[in-house]
């Protein structure tokens, strides 16, 4: 279907997020058409407030509005759950069972996608272990996860740091972001040495 050019900007605009195909954006355009001007106005405003204030903890990497995010300001540093992502921070967090810090790696081990050590945050990671007790490795257990969870382990263990990797509660292949509470509190409480 051809739309008019303002619509089919939209549309473009919004079927470049994750999951959004053409007709999803399309039904997003229209219920943005279709919305009050004052909440097409929230909606603008919210996404600008998002772009300008919220932006990376200088320690651990998750998303914050000032220079250290909420966790790191109030939690002691003597167990860092590594994640690749800040999202994957969030799933974390709605266990309640954890009272570390975290440390995101905005990324993992990936030759496929050229991805290397030096293009994600272990070096900070590395920067981090005065006084940790514990480094537990929360990656996703796919083969990128697998292989950058090993890596930081070998890194890690000479340093006589405890380190552990959440247990297999989670399926393989799967994403942290998208499990149960359930299954992510067994994965924290059931993790492994290395």
């Amino acid at each position: 279907m051809k739309y008019i050019q303002p619509l089919a900007r939209l549309i473009a605009e919004l079927s470049k997020l994750p999951s959004v195909g053409e007709k999803t954006a399309a039904r997003y355009a229209y219920a943005i058409l279709d919305a009050p001007e004052s909440d097409a106005e929230a909606l603008i405003d919210a996404i600008k407030d998002v772009r300008e204030n919220v932006h990376f903890c200088r320690i651990c990497g998750n998303f914050t509005e000032g220079d250290i995010c909420e966790i790191c300001a109030t939690r002691k540093p003597t167990t860092i759950c590594v994640v690749k992502e800040p999202r994957d921070i969030t799933a974390l967090e709605k266990v309640k069972g954890y009272t570390g810090v975290y440390h995101v790696l905005h990324g993992v081990i990936s030759p496929i996608d050229r991805v290397g050590p030096d293009d994600i945050r272990i070096k900070e990671l590395l920067a981090r272990l005065d006084g940790v007790e514990e480094v537990i490795l929360a990656t996703n257990p796919d083969v990128e996860g697998e292989a950058t969870a090993m890596y930081i382990a070998r890194l890690i263990k000479p340093l006589g740091i405890k380190v552990t990797r959440i247990a297999r509660g989670l399926p393989e292949g799967s994403v942290i972001e998208y499990a149960d509470e359930g299954t992510l509190m067994r994965a924290l409480r059931s993790r492994i040495e290395l």
